[in-house]
């Protein structure tokens, strides 16, 4: 009797043969690009948990299944340059980006919401426009965990800011760190590193980062090599300096001994265009040389910032309180305009680099009596005031208590289209992640927060061929992926992480547009996030599961 209970109790645990298996989800019949490079195949992908466990022709059913016959299959995109850091802390939803297939934001321009002092929580809550929170966190890593654990649709990861590390130390004061200093600095870095980021980001036109050395930047970064982490720099020039800027990160990279990453590479203001041979030829030889550098990119001839970069780093010193209060004095005020006027290597001047004011579009202010201006040039706002466009630039960074949110038109469509087809480059949006309603229509946006993922599939790669499909999924997913030595996501791969795109090539569509920003793409129709179905038949399913990605320096790695 015992050896019949046994045998029963042991047919209870083993399949019986020719039983078929039982998933989570199946998606059935797509065209599986599988982030690797290689063209697609027609098959099958099977889910079971955060896992993909099956690839090919799948027997068996799916609790859920998804009929992707003419679809595209791909892992999630991967955005190298996120903004969603509070907009995500609004509406965890990321509409904008999840839409498009991102399931995977990377904050940290320079900036990052961690390591904060309490000055520095203090001023992100001064900081704050249309979305208001709470600074309930310290660390980047607190901060992180902060964003997952309120619910968020798609993963999150971040660099931290050197910005963000010295105005720790030094504020923002235009000085060298003293040695005690610059070793706070660096155990910060460190800290950081050990929490889970991705390396260190640098944003070199901006005051303070501006204020940095690169030799401060190499013992940061020296940090980061510990660990295994990447240097990615908003270079200090993208313009007149754009291949002097371009050495430098490459002189980093070799004297910290660190991988490192171009963000949003571009040629800036027509003068410039030319220079961009240079810089691919000075990014190969090193990557010929063994040198890890790679870059990233959005997919537009106008980048936005704020009225900052129109004017010298050393009027901004100490922050926008300063600035303002300098903006007031008529002495000060004349020597601003000459510089903003004058052409200069010595600081990045996108005002003459845009070539005129009918190029610099005013998209978002926080004084809401200033709300009528949104939409317009600064030309147009000069004319309306009868004062010069350099005056005008200065009256409203005063007026609006804020660096005024401007778009500047600055790039060739031509350059556009070669840097996509740099097997080197992937893909950002530079933008937050917002939904077209509540707070995010307070404003406007530049277009690529709606459109820049879906610009690439629909414009670029169907309906221009500048790239095949394949390549361009692989430049979405597993290049970027591998920069950041992400574990088991970025490709199609049984026992990685099901982060699952399901898109149709035939209609993949950006909608955004200047006039227009706050309009989402279409063509996506599902997206998963660690096995869980986000958008269901284009539809947001109201679903949260996005996690923390770490970094390789993460101690929580450690034993496993």
């Amino acid at each position: 009797m015992k050896s019949i209970v046994a045998r029963l109790a042991l047919l209870l645990l083993i399949p019986l043969a020719g039983c078929a298996p039982e998933y989570d989800v199946v998606i059935r019949g797509g065209t599986i690009y599988d982030g690797s490079g290689s063209p697609g195949y027609v098959g099958d992908v099977a889910i079971t948990g955060d896992t993909i466990v099956a690839l090919g022709t799948v027997d068996g059913r799916g609790r859920t299944e998804v009929d992707a016959t003419g679809m595209a299959v791909s892992p999630g995109f991967i955005n190298m340059l996120s903004w969603a850091v509070e907009s995500l802390i609004e509406d965890g939803r990321s509409q904008s980006d999840i839409r498009q297939g991102v399931t995977l934001e990377v904050f940290g321009e320079g900036q990052s919401w961690g390591p904060l002092n309490e000055e520095m929580k203090v001023q992100l809550v001064a900081d704050q426009d249309d979305v208001t929170y709470t600074v309930e966190w310290t660390s980047l890593e607190d901060y992180l965990e902060y964003l997952a654990d309120r619910g968020v649709s798609p993963n999150i990861a971040s660099f931290v800011g050197a910005t963000t590390v010295r105005i720790h130390e030094l504020g923002e004061e235009n000085r060298a760190p003293t040695p005690e200093e610059m070793e706070r600095m660096k155990a910060l870095v460190r800290e950081a590193m050990e929490g889970g980021a991705m390396g260190l980001g640098a944003s070199l036109i901006y005051a303070p980062a501006f204020f940095a050395s690169t030799e401060e930047l190499v013992e940061l970064a020296s940090v980061v090599a510990e660990y295994d982490g990447r240097y990615i720099s908003h270079m200090r020039s993208e313009g007149n300096g754009l291949i002097q800027a371009t050495e430098e990160v490459l002189r980093i990279a070799r004297e910290a001994g660190v991988g490192a990453e171009i963000y949003h590479l571009k040629a800036a203001g027509q003068a410039n265009w030319g220079k961009l041979d240079e810089l691919i030829s000075m990014v190969e030889e090193a990557r010929e040389e063994g040198l890890d550098v790679s870059a990233d990119m959005y997919l537009y001839t106008a980048g936005a910032t704020g009225l900052d970069a129109a004017m010298p780093p050393w009027v901004q010193e100490g922050g926008y309180d300063q600035w303002a209060e300098r903006l007031r004095d008529p002495a000060i005020r004349r020597r601003v305009r000459r510089e903003m006027t004058t052409p200069t290597d010595a600081w990045e001047n996108l005002y003459l680099a845009a070539g005129a004011p009918e190029n610099l579009l005013l998209v978002g202010f926080r004084n809401d009596t200033l709300d009528y201006l949104t939409g317009k040039t600064l030309a147009e706002v000069s004319q309306m005031r009868g004062t010069s466009p350099e005056e005008t630039a200065m009256d409203l960074v005063i007026q609006d208590g804020s660096r005024v949110s401007t778009v500047y038109f600055l790039m060739s469509e031509e350059n556009v289209q070669r840097q996509i087809a740099l097997p080197w480059v992937s893909f950002s949006s530079d933008a937050q992640s917002m939904a077209p309603e509540g707070v995010f229509i307070q404003s406007s946006t530049h277009p690529r927060a709606y459109g820049n993922f879906a610009r690439l599939l629909g414009k670029y790669v169907r309906d221009e061929g500048v790239i095949p499909l394949e390549e361009a999924v692989r430049k979405l997913t597993s290049l970027p992926a591998a920069n950041l030595k992400i574990r088991k996501r970025g490709t199609l791969t049984p026992g990685f992480f099901a982060d699952i795109v399901v898109f149709d090539p035939a209609t993949i569509q950006d909608h955004a547009t200047f006039d227009n920003p706050h309009q989402l793409a279409t063509g996506v129709r599902e997206v998963l996030v660690n096995g869980e179905i986000v958008l269901m038949d284009g539809e947001h399913t109201g679903a949260l599961p996005g996690r923390v990605v770490r970094g390789p320096g993460w101690t929580g790695w450690r034993g496993h």
